[in-house]
C-alpha cells in the first residue's frame, strides 16, 4: 500500500479545502506575509537538501541540461495551458469565487504551486523510498508542510490548490511502482546529488513565491531526470580522468 502517497496527497487535498473555505475570511496582508514565510520555508528546505551534495559539477550541468530541454520542447507553456484548463471546472464548480489577482498572477501562482508539490526532490525521492522500503516517514514528514502550503495558497487561488492533489498522486504513485526498478540501480551518492538537484529546484521555487525573481522552474524539471546518470557518469568515468 502506497500509506505515504495517500497521506501526502490527502493533506494536500484537505489544506486545499480548508484554505479554499476560509480564504475570503483571511486579510490580503495576513495571507501575504505568510505566503512569504512559505517561501522562506521553501528556500530552506531546498538548501537543507543541497548541502550533502557529492558531486557539484555533475549537479549543476543537470540543471543547465535539463532547464534547456525544459526550454526546447515548451514544459513551462504546456504546463501553464495544463493550469489553465484545471481552472476551467473549477470555476463552474465555485462560480462566485474571488481570487483578487489576475489571470496572469493566477496562472503564474498556479504552476508555483504545481511544481512545490508536484516535483520537489523530497517528494519524488520520498516516493522512491516507500516504493522500495515500505518506509514512508519522510512522505509522511512532507505532508505536514504541505498541509499548511496548500491551505495557504488555497487562501488566495481558491480550491483549484486541492485538484493539484490528483497530477501528485498520478507521479507519485507513478514512482512507487518504478521504485524497485529505479533503486536497485543508484548509489547513496547518486541519491544525494539527485536530492541536492530537488533542492535547487525548491530555492527557485522560493523566489519565485516571494516574487523576487520568476525563475523557469516548470522548465527545469528535466533536471531532474537526468541528474541521477551524470552523477553515475561523473563518479565511475569523469573522476577517474582528473
Amino acid at each position: 500500500m502506497p500509506t505515504g502517497v495517500l497521506i501526502n496527497v490527502g493533506s494536500v487535498l484537505l489544506g486545499g479545502l480548508i484554505g479554499g473555505l476560509v480564504g475570503n475570511k483571511l486579510s490580503e496582508h495576513f495571507k501575504a506575509q505568510l505566503t512569504m514565510v512559505f517561501g522562506v520555508c521553501s528556500m530552506g528546505m531546498g538548501i537543507y537538501s543541497i548541502a550533502p551534495m557529492k558531486n557539484m559539477p555533475a549537479v549543476i550541468f543537470a540543471l543547465v541540461i535539463g532547464t534547456a530541454i525544459g526550454l526546447i520542447v515548451h514544459l513551462g507553456n504546456g504546463i501553464n495551458k495544463g493550469a489553465a484548463l484545471m481552472q476551467v471546472p473549477i470555476s463552474k464548480i465555485f462560480p462566485s469565487e474571488k481570487l483578487g489577482m489576475t489571470h496572469d498572477e493566477f496562472i503564474s501562482t498556479l504552476v508555483t504551486v504545481i511544481v512545490l508539490f508536484c516535483a520537489s526532490g523530497t517528494g519524488i525521492y520520498g516516493s522512491l523510498d516507500s516504493g522500495m522500503t515500505g518506509d514512508s516517514t519522510i512522505l509522511i514528514s512532507k505532508s505536514v508542510l504541505d498541509f499548511f502550503t496548500a491551505a495557504i495558497f488555497a487562501c488566495n487561488l481558491g480550491y483549484v490548490v486541492s485538484v493539484v492533489a490528483i497530477p501528485q498522486f498520478i507521479i507519485f504513485y507513478i514512482l512507487f511502482l518504478l521504485a524497485k526498478f529505479i533503486y536497485p540501480l543508484t548509489t547513496p551518492d547518486m541519491i544525494l546529488d539527485f536530492k541536492a538537484c530537488g533542492g535547487f529546484l525548491m530555492v527557485a521555487t522560493g523566489f519565485r513565491m516571494i516574487n523576487v525573481k520568476m525563475f523557469p522552474v516548470a522548465d527545469m524539471i528535466p533536471a531532474m531526470i537526468v541528474i541521477m546518470p551524470l552523477s553515475w557518469m561523473w563518479t565511475n568515468w569523469i573522476m577517474l580522468l582528473l
